[in-house]
C-alpha cells in the first residue's frame, strides 16, 4: 500500500523519516511543492485552490491509501476542503501547543512557525484550548524555511540571520525564563543544532514529527486495518518515490533525496499550467 506525504519543501522529509520507522512495509510517495515554496507567503484562497489541483493529480496517479500534510502553514488551512473533496484519509502536522503547556516548567512557551501558521485561527484555537493556563509567545519567522532549505542541500547558513529569527522567542517574566519551544513548520528541526549554538540558555526544541507518524499509523489501524498487518504472499512494497513540482530541483537536493532511498521521478501537474 502507499502513503503520501506533501510538503511545500523539502522539510517534510523530517515527517517522513519517522513515518518509515513505523509504517516500513509501505510504499512512500513524498511530494515537495517546489515551485510554490514558500507557503507562508501565499494568500489562503490561492493556496488552497493550489493544493487542491496538485492533489487532483496525486491521487489519480499514485491511489494512495492515505496522505501526510506535513506543513504546518497548509495544515492550519485546508485540510477541510482536502477531506471534503477527496475520500482518503489525510493527517495534518500542527504546532505541538498541548504538549508544550503540559511539559513545560516555567509556564514560558513559545510558538515559532511562519506568519501564516501563526496568524490562522486554527493556531489561535489551540492556544485557546490548551494553553490558556500559560504564557504563549507566538514568533511568526520569515526567513527560517528558507534557511533550512538551504542547510539541508549544504550550504553554509547566514548565523546572523539564524539568531535575529529565533531572538524573539526567548522570554523573562518575573523570574523565569521560556523552557520550551514548539517547533510549527516541518522545516525547523532541521535547524536545531545551529538553533541551539546560538540559544541565549537550553530549552526544549519540540518537534510534532513522530507524534504525526503515530497519528498516521493509528488512522490506518482505524480506517484500513489489513494495512497494518502483513498478508501471505504479500509483494514486497515498491520503491519509495519522490517528486519536486518544479520538475528541475538543484543538484544538491537531488542527492539529498537520493541518499535518503527516495527515487526521484518527472510528473506534470495540468493545474499548474492552466492560466490565472
Amino acid at each position: 500500500m502507499t502513503i503520501l506525504v506533501f510538503d511545500s519543501g523539502i522539510g517534510g522529509l523530517s515527517v517522513l523519516r519517522e513515518a518509515r520507522m513505523l509504517m516500513h512495509d509501505h510504499q512512500f510517495v513524498y511530494v515537495g511543492d517546489d515551485a510554490g515554496f514558500p507557503y507562508g507567503d501565499w494568500d489562503g484562497a490561492a493556496l488552497t485552490e493550489r493544493m487542491v489541483g496538485l492533489f487532483e493529480t496525486l491521487l489519480a496517479c499514485y491511489q494512495p491509501q492515505l496522505a501526510i500534510v506535513a506543513c504546518n502553514t497548509a495544515s492550519t488551512l485546508i485540510m477541510p476542503a482536502l477531506r471534503s473533496r477527496f475520500d482518503i484519509p489525510f493527517v495534518g502536522i500542527v504546532p505541538a501547543i498541548k504538549p508544550a503547556a503540559e511539559r513545560t516548567a516555567s509556564g514560558l512557551i513559545t510558538v515559532l512557525a511562519t506568519p501564516g501558521t501563526i496568524q490562522r485561527p486554527y493556531t489561535k484555537e489551540l492556544v485557546k484550548r490548551f494553553a490558556s493556563h500559560r504564557q504563549v509567545n507566538m514568533v511568526g519567522a520569515t526567513r527560517l524555511a528558507r534557511l533550512a532549505e538551504e542547510h539541508m542541500q549544504g550550504r553554509q547558513i547566514d548565523t546572523a540571520i539564524l539568531q535575529e529569527e529565533i531572538g524573539p522567542c526567548f522570554v523573562e517574566l518575573d523570574g523565569k525564563r521560556t523552557d520550551i519551544i514548539t517547533l510549527g513548520c516541518t522545516h525547523y528541526p532541521f535547524l536545531v543544532n545551529e538553533m541551539r549554538k546560538l540559544a541565549p540558555w537550553p530549552v526544549d526544541w519540540l518537534d510534532p514529527a513522530e507524534a504525526v507518524a503515530r497519528q498516521a499509523r493509528t488512522v490506518l489501524a482505524r480506517d484500513l486495518p489489513e494495512a497494518l498487518h502483513d498478508r501471505p504472499g504479500s509483494a514486497r512494497p515498491a520503491p519509495d518515490i519522490a517528486l519536486m513540482t518544479s520538475g528541475s530541483p538543484p543538484s544538491p537536493i537531488i542527492r539529498l533525496l537520493a541518499g535518503l532511498g527516495l527515487h526521484l521521478q518527472a510528473r506534470d501537474f495540468p493545474s499548474l499550467s492552466v492560466p490565472r
